[in-house]
């Protein structure tokens, strides 16, 4: 039986692992990884925003290709229906008796990842199919309710910019992914070794590293993470502040910000503080764990209203004057 301390640095290694073997097909994107490796040690399901061309959904592909898991790909349409995502009942005749029955066929969601492809191209009819399978971990069909294979990772894809023909995700649903990441564009030197990778004859391969077993191993040890009083404190604090409602909110918060984050926003810092930690080899959380996983845990949560969006202002320049204020006022 591991301690505590050697089961962390058993974490550590198979992490470790798994960015490498990542590497052999993504050049980069080190933030991006580690933001969706944390996720994963949390149970935690990821909207990834960047312009078209980055590699969004590739990243999903090795990322599945490393992890021994069932996966599969949903390509978000504008005709796409619930029965397309969750599965749909059809009626079989037996041949012997004549009886008819109706049999259940599972969907795509019926994976242990989930690749929700440009999911903001269907209506919301159709992006609410998702809603409990994320927080439940279970699809209800006709009265009748089904679990989930475990693990269970929806990964959502989304282009910011190009908006003719897409449906705003509800605020309902970004509350329920646990991450929003956000891909920018690689630096120069990242962009000439891409185009060697990727315009030769040979492609890079990636093995399997880490078995369903031990993922759900890992993320039962997260959990175990200790945490102290303090930095729950500051996680309130944090949270609150951001509430334009509450006495603590700084004036810029009440000025630009129309709703929010909810308590489901301290969860996710708990746990991305923890996983946080851990993969950085400490087995304690600290406030610079907090403010490291602040910008994907709180960006889509935080509701800006139109002044903000007139000023040009964006959620993210709103939580990094929320760490800074609260940062000040500690010293």
């Amino acid at each position: 039986m591991k301690s505590d301390v050697e089961y962390a640095n058993y974490v550590v290694k198979k992490v470790q692992l798994i960015k490498s073997e990542i590497a052999k097909k993504i050049v980069g994107q080190q933030e991006v990884i580690n933001e969706l490796i944390i996720s994963l040690l949390c149970k935690g399901h990821c909207l990834i925003v960047g312009v078209p061309g980055l590699a969004k959904t590739m990243i999903v592909h090795t990322l599945a290709d490393v992890l021994d898991l069932k996966f599969s790909r949903i390509q978000f349409t504008p005709d796409l229906m619930p029965a397309d995502i969750t599965g749909t009942e059809v009626i079989e005749e037996d041949p012997v008796s004549k009886k008819r029955n109706y049999r259940f066929i599972p969907g795509p969601v019926f994976s242990n990842i989930v690749l929700a492809d440009e999911i903001n191209r269907t209506p919301p009819k159709t992006q609410s199919a998702l809603l409990q399978c994320m927080q439940e971990y279970k699809v209800t069909v006709n009265g009748v309710t089904y679990n989930l294979p475990q693990p269970f990772f929806v990964l959502a894809t989304q282009n910011p910019i190009e908006q003719e023909g897409t449906y705003p995700l509800p605020e309902a649903q970004l509350d329920r992914f646990f991450f929003q990441i956000n891909i920018g564009y690689p630096s120069e030197n990242e962009e000439k070794e891409i185009l060697n990778r990727t315009t030769g004859i040979k492609e890079p391969t990636t093995n399997k590293v880490i078995s369903q077993e031990e993922i759900l191993q890992l993320q039962n040890f997260v959990r175990s993470v200790p945490i102290t009083d303090s930095v729950i404190d500051y996680i309130v604090k944090l949270v609150r502040s951001s509430r334009p409602t509450e006495k603590i909110a700084p004036e810029f918060v009440k000025k630009y910000v129309l709703w929010g984050c909810s308590p489901r926003a301290e969860q996710t810092l708990v746990l991305a503080a923890k996983a946080h930690a851990i993969i950085n080899q400490r087995y304690a959380v600290s406030v610079e764990d907090v403010n490291s996983v602040a910008l994907p845990s709180l960006r889509h949560r935080i509701i800006l209203n139109f002044q903000a969006e007139a000023e040009g202002i964006q959620p993210d320049e709103i939580v990094k004057k929320l760490i800074q204020e609260l940062q000040t006022a500690k010293v």
